[in-house]
Order: structure tokens, then sequence, then C-alpha cells
């Protein structure tokens, strides 16, 4: 028998998972969970969401660890690389090295940016006090479009690089070469945990569907803001991008390999918010029609007053996600069985949960 006090709350469980206001990365510690296990099961569960040369030592050497960090009084992640050994992802590469982690196609929804969605990236990164930068690129972070013309090209990139003073940079890309938008001299940042805050708006930049961008990095000790960069009207959405995904680490040219060193960068407390606001009747009423429901093949989407979602997915009674699609009419559910099913269907600005009805 079905249990219906289960079944009467289950849509609010999924909506819960799906508006969910932050998702947090945080330590814990040595002797806890294995560092990329843990951060695999926020960041991809069930993936592998770590990009690591640890295949290049022998034995091989695990370059993401945790320790305890006496300033901050928390656990934090310690990523590592070598100058003379790491390669780019294990694949042979010799002129740049990579150890990061990030978000992609098999991480959860809510941590995929799409277009008119508006994401708040948190995190705090300290850079040793005698931290060496190469004159090519020595990245930090990344956001960074999946699909699209323009995939090969972070949109947006944190870098430090060896000049005179050496410096820490923020690069923009709107299509396939970068500008630097701000930069500022690197010494105040070394040996220092800094506070990072990147807000976005993935948009276009036509109104009223501009995008939106600031970033703010404030040294945790004082409070001074380091570096400061706010832009409200800039194309944030490259063509035909399928979502923009977050990286963290350390990736580095190594054309200049003599002005590098074995390097450790320290990070902590990871956060992607996303900032929907929710749906309301209204529009759970007058903005799509499910037809036929139930159905046995195919569910037709109506939209209407020239609705679009960014995504459709379809979950089970147990919340589990079945089926997830971009903006589509008609979807294929001839492989679930029979039985009662949830889509939910998300705007740039909303959430619609819909009940669905499959029958053999």
């Amino acid at each position: 028998m079905i249990n219906l006090r289960l079944f009467f709350l289950l849509p609010f469980v999924i909506l819960a998972q799906i508006t969910s206001a932050q998702v947090l990365l945080d330590a814990d510690g040595p002797g806890g969970v294995d560092t990329y296990d843990l951060m695999n099961s926020v960041l991809a569960p069930g993936y592998d969401a770590v990009e690591e040369p640890d295949c290049s030592h022998t034995p091989t050497f695990q370059h993401i660890d945790e320790l305890f960090d006496t300033t901050l009084g928390i656990n934090v992640f310690r990523f590592y690389l070598h100058v003379a050994t790491d390669t780019d992802r294990c694949n042979g590469s010799t002129d740049r090295q990579r150890n990061e982690i990030k978000t992609y196609d098999k991480s959860p929804d809510n941590l995929l940016g799409v277009e008119g969605e508006t994401v708040i990236y948190k995190w705090k990164f300290k850079l040793d006090a005698g931290f060496q930068v190469s004159p090519n690129f020595t990245h930090i972070h990344q956001l960074k479009s999946v699909g699209g013309l323009y995939s090969s090209m972070p949109m947006y990139t944190l870098t430090c690089r060896k000049s005179t003073p050496d410096r820490i940079e923020l690069r923009y890309a709107e299509t396939n070469s970068q500008t630097t938008l701000i930069q500022t001299d690197i010494a105040p940042f070394k040996g220092e945990w800094v506070e990072a805050t990147e807000t976005i708006k993935y948009g276009t930049n036509s109104s009223p569907d501009a995008g939106t961008y600031s970033i703010e990095l404030k040294r945790v000790s004082d409070q001074a803001i380091l570096l400061s960069y706010t832009d409200n009207a800039v194309k944030n959405w490259q063509t035909d991008a399928d979502f923009v995904r977050p990286k963290w680490g350390i990736y580095r040219s190594l054309n200049n390999a003599q002005d590098l060193r074995d390097e450790e960068v320290l990070f902590a407390n990871f956060s992607i918010e996303e900032s929907p606001s929710l749906s309301n009747s209204d529009l759970q009423k007058r903005s799509i029609r499910l037809h036929p429901n139930p159905t046995e093949k195919y569910l037709f989407i109506e939209k209407l007053n020239n609705i679009n979602f960014n995504y459709i997915t379809i979950y089970d009674f147990t919340g589990k996600k079945l089926i997830s699609k971009k903006d589509i009419d008609k979807i294929n559910v001839s492989q679930l069985p029979k039985g009662i099913y949830f889509m939910s269907l998300k705007t740039q600005n909303d959430l619609v949960l819909k009940k669905i009805f499959i029958k053999k």
C-alpha cells in the first residue's frame, strides 16, 4: 500500500532538493572520508570531479589532501603540483599541468550555471608566502562553458602571472580571445587567507536579459578588499553553450618551468548558491500543459505565454532523478515503469513542479 503521507510530502522534498539555496564543500580533516571521495560526493556523486596528475608518480601521489589550519580554525584542502613530474590530468602533456576540481555534466543540475540564472560562488584560498608563478599562466579559478562555439576558452579566469611586480588578474572572454578586466599586485595575497565572492547572472548583453558579474577578494585577517570588479551589462553566455561550470585549483603553464617550484595552494569553504525565485501558483497553472497524462510513451509539453525552460527533469517516487533534458517539446518516457512521477521544469527565475502518470 502506498504511504499517503510520503506521497503528499514527496513534491516538497523534490522541490527542496532542486532549489537548495546553497551547496557546500568543506574539508572534514585527515582521517575522515578520502579527500577525492568527499569532493566527488558533493560535486558529482558517483562520478569523478577531480582532475589530477596522480599517475605521474611511482608510487602514485594524491595531489589533494586535508589539514587543520590554525588561522581559520577549521580543516582545509591542500592542492599540490610538482614541476618535474606532474602532467595535465595524466594525459602526458608536457607544456602544462593541472590539479583542479570542477562541476560537469555528471553533476547535479543545481551546480550547473544555465542561461538566465544567477549564481553566487564563494570560497577561501591561501597562496603560500613564497608562491611562484609563470609568465604564461597560473590559473586558480575559472568559469568555463560546456558545449557551444567557444567551449575551449574559459569565460572568466582568475590567474596569477609573473611580471614586475607579479600580479593577479581577472580575465574575460566573450568569444575565443581573452582580455584582462583588472589586475593588481599579488604581494598582499601571499601568506594570507582570502575570501572570494563571485556573483554572476548568466545572460546576453541586451536588456532585459543582460548578464551581470561581480567579484570581490577580501583578506580574512582585516577584511581589506584586495580586488573588486563589477559589470552590470555584459554577455555572460557563450554561443550555443549547454551550461557553465566552475573550476578551482592550480592549472599552470610549463613553458617557463624555471620560474616555478613545487607548489601548494590551500582552499576552504567552497559554496555554490543559485538564487531563483520559487514558482507561484499562477505560474504553475498558466505556464505549461502536459498531454497526454497519463501516457505510455511520449509526454508532450505545451508551453503557454512563450515560457522557456532551461532544464526538464523527471523524478521517481523516492526523489531519484531519472531523466534530465534541456528545453524540449516532448519527452520519451516509455522506459519508465508504470507509476506516478514528478517533473520539474526550470525557467530562468522560477521552478514548476508537475505530477505525471505512466501507464502500460
